[in-house]
C-alpha cells in the first residue's frame, strides 16, 4: 500500500475527532502515504472535545509529515500530483457547501479543488447537524459530481437533532478502496439511531 499517497483532511467538526483518527491511524498502519490536512479552523481551535496542540500533534506523529493547514502549502497538491485520493473526514455542512460552490478559501477547500483537477477522487465523511437541512441541497449536488463519492452515513439521533447527519467512520477505509475503483461504496444511506452520544 506504500505506493498510495492519501490525503486526510479534517474539518471542524471537533465531536468527531475520537472516530475520524483512529481510521487516519488505520490507514497508517496499512502501509499507506497519508498526508495529513486540516482546516485552519480545526487547526487552531480548542475546544471541550480537546486542545489543538494535542490533536496537531497525534496526528503529526501518526503520519510523521507536517500538517497541510493553509491554502498556500494546500494549493500544490494539484500540479504536484501528490494524491491518489483525498478523504475529509469530517466534512462539516460548511465545507461541503463550498465544495459544492466551487468556493476555495480555506486548506481543506483548496485541497478538494486541487485534487479534483487531475480527476482522482474525493471521499467524503460528512458530518453536520444540518443534512437534512440547509446543507441537503450540497450533499445532493455533491452526489452528482465526477470523482465525489461518500461515506456511508445515518442519522446521529433523530430525536433530538433530526437533521443531523454523521458518516460512520469505520467505513472510511472499504469506502476509499471502492472510491479508488471508481465506485460509491454501498449502502450508502445507513438505518438511523435514537441517540449517539458523541
Amino acid at each position: 500500500m506504500e505506493n498510495i499517497n492519501i490525503g486526510f483532511a479534517m474539518c471542524g467538526s471537533f465531536c468527531t475527532f475520537s472516530k475520524s483518527i483512529p481510521q487516519l491511524e488505520l490507514l497508517v498502519e496499512k502501509g499507506f502515504n497519508v498526508y495529513p490536512i486540516m482546516s485552519e479552523t480545526a487547526y487552531s481551535t480548542d475546544t471541550r472535545f480537546g486542545a489543538a496542540q494535542y490533536f496537531i500533534d497525534k496526528i503529526e506523529s501518526l503520519t510523521n509529515k507536517k500538517i497541510i493547514n493553509s491554502i498556500y502549502y494546500a494549493e500544490p497538491i494539484g500540479p504536484k500530483k501528490l494524491l491518489d485520493i483525498l478523504v475529509v473526514a469530517p466534512c462539516t455542512g460548511n465545507t461541503l457547501a463550498k465544495i459544492s460552490y466551487g468556493i476555495a478559501d480555506s486548506s481543506v477547500t483548496m485541497a478538494v479543488k486541487s485534487h479534483l483537477r487531475n480527476q482522482k477522487p474525493v471521499l467524503l465523511a460528512v458530518s453536520t447537524n444540518d443534512a437534512l437541512g440547509n446543507a441537503a441541497k450540497n450533499i445532493g449536488s455533491l452526489m452528482n459530481f465526477k470523482n465525489v463519492y461518500f461515506v456511508p452515513m445515518g442519522q446521529d439521533d433523530y430525536v433530538n437533532k433530526p437533521n443531523s447527519i454523521v458518516a460512520d467512520f469505520d467505513s472510511i477505509y472499504p469506502a476509499m478502496m471502492s472510491a479508488l475503483e471508481g465506485k460509491q461504496h454501498q449502502p450508502l444511506i445507513l438505518s438511523p439511531k435514537k441517540s449517539d452520544q458523541t
